[in-house]
């Protein structure tokens, strides 16, 4: 077993996460090991223990795992642990509840040997027997959780969004510097992976009733609120941008006409009190737009995205731009809120037609909003750049790659 053998000879490590399954775990050990074994895998089983208190290590070792401890609490945590320290070339993880179909790895390790990065297991394929998963999280948490994430991240072929049995490449996994520490990390893992491009394939897989007599570690309502939050910060196109983008224009669009006078249609009046709401629609939308660039430009800075059109955006919001940008709003708002003036001021600053003053002023004020928004939003851009501007370089042409990529 991986104690018989050198380091760089073990293929696969299933990894197991463990905190508090004396009642399962040397079951789970056992049907891993028997299922290399069987396949004629040199392998291991790393049981990564999270602070056990009731002798699961002990129970590992003596079934013929590894045990590594995990500092940082929590599913992720131990997986990340687990990860770090294992010796395969492939990883196949899975619960330690006796859940999963551990004595049949074949299908992850075929797939993983014919070069996919990321084998995930889905249990609707494969079956799910009655009492293995809660009715809400069959028939709604998991399904629009993995609709979303199809739909957000492109990942067509991905059924079973949040299968725990799944296969990947250790050293491409490692190159992704995962971090959420939680039961997101399960979402963090496939995500980022096909944010990066990553190859993704499904296999069928089984889930049966665990053999455990206490409650799960997972919380419906609390960790699948975290899965949903982080598919939706990790899409910020999707989220952020596009949508700001569509309101931004229609709010320009809007407060375009109703600056010039009333609108009917299909004798539905448009005045004033819409022109509010438009002008408010393009503030809303600018600051959609530009805090979806910001997670763009921060997730290709920090390594957790490969946008290549991360740059151009960087370009497109620099400082320079945005000052420029910024100030000339600015003064055509100040020339609007000066024409307001000017007009109540040749009547004597009294009362005001208040329909015809709005027409002018909001416009103008939303004018001067947007560009002490667009402004800042230069020096903001700027800083999430330092890290790449300041980054070492190793020849004089690539230094100057890197100052051109900044826009400065």
């Amino acid at each position: 077993m991986a104690g018989t053998v050198a380091r760089d000879e073990i293929e696969v490590t299933v990894l197991l996460p463990c905190l508090n399954e004396a009642e399962t775990l040397e079951v789970c050990v056992t049907k891993a090991l028997r299922a290399l074994n069987e396949l004629g895998v040199v392998g291991e089983v790393l049981v990564s223990d999270n602070g056990s208190t009731d002798g699961s290590q002990e129970i590992a070792t003596k079934a013929g795992a590894r045990v590594s401890h995990a500092p940082i609490r929590g599913y992720g945590g131990a997986l990340l642990n687990g990860i770090a320290e294992a010796r395969g070339k492939y990883i196949i993880m899975g619960d330690a509840d006796d859940s999963y179909d551990l004595s049949n790895l074949e299908p992850f390790v075929r797939e993983l040997r014919a070069g996919h990065d990321v084998v995930m297991g889905n249990r609707f394929r494969g079956g799910i027997a009655a009492g293995a998963m809660p009715p809400l999280h069959k028939y709604l948490g998991n399904p629009v959780l993995s609709w979303l994430g199809r739909r957000l991240f492109g990942l067509r072929n991905v059924g079973d969004f949040h299968c725990g049995l799944r296969g990947f490449n250790a050293e491409r996994i490692r190159q992704l510097g995962l971090c959420m520490p939680g039961m997101e990390f399960a979402s963090e893992l496939v995500v980022r992976a096909a944010l990066n491009k990553y190859d993704i394939v499904e296999v069928p897989t089984t889930l049966q009733p665990d053999g455990r007599s206490r409650p799960p570690h997972l919380r419906t309502w609390r960790d699948g609120w975290r899965h949903l939050r982080f598919l939706l910060v990790f899409a910020p196109r999707k989220t952020l941008i596009w949508p700001g983008a569509i309101m931004f224009v229609l709010g320009l669009i809007g407060t375009g006409i109703l600056t010039v006078g009333p609108l009917s249609v299909a004798g539905v009046g448009f005045d004033i009190n819409t022109l509010v709401y438009t002008c408010l629609a393009m503030l809303v939308g600018a600051q959609l737009l530009l805090f979806g660039v910001f997670a763009l430009i921060y997730g290709h800075n920090e390594g957790i995205t490969n946008d290549k059109q991360a740059d151009r955006w960087t370009r497109l919001i620099r400082f320079e731009t945005c000052t420029a940008a910024g100030i000339v709003m600015i003064l055509i708002g100040l020339a609007g809120s000066i024409l307001a003036f000017s007009a109540w001021g040749s009547r004597g600053f009294g009362a005001q037609d208040l329909g015809e003053a709005l027409r002018v002023v909001l416009p103008s004020s939303t004018a001067i909003g947007l560009g002490v928004m667009v402004l800042f939003a230069g020096l903001f851009s700027s800083l999430l750049s330092l890290r790449r501007v300041h980054a070492p370089v190793t020849s004089g042409q690539q230094a100057d790659d890197e100052y051109a990529a900044t826009g400065a």
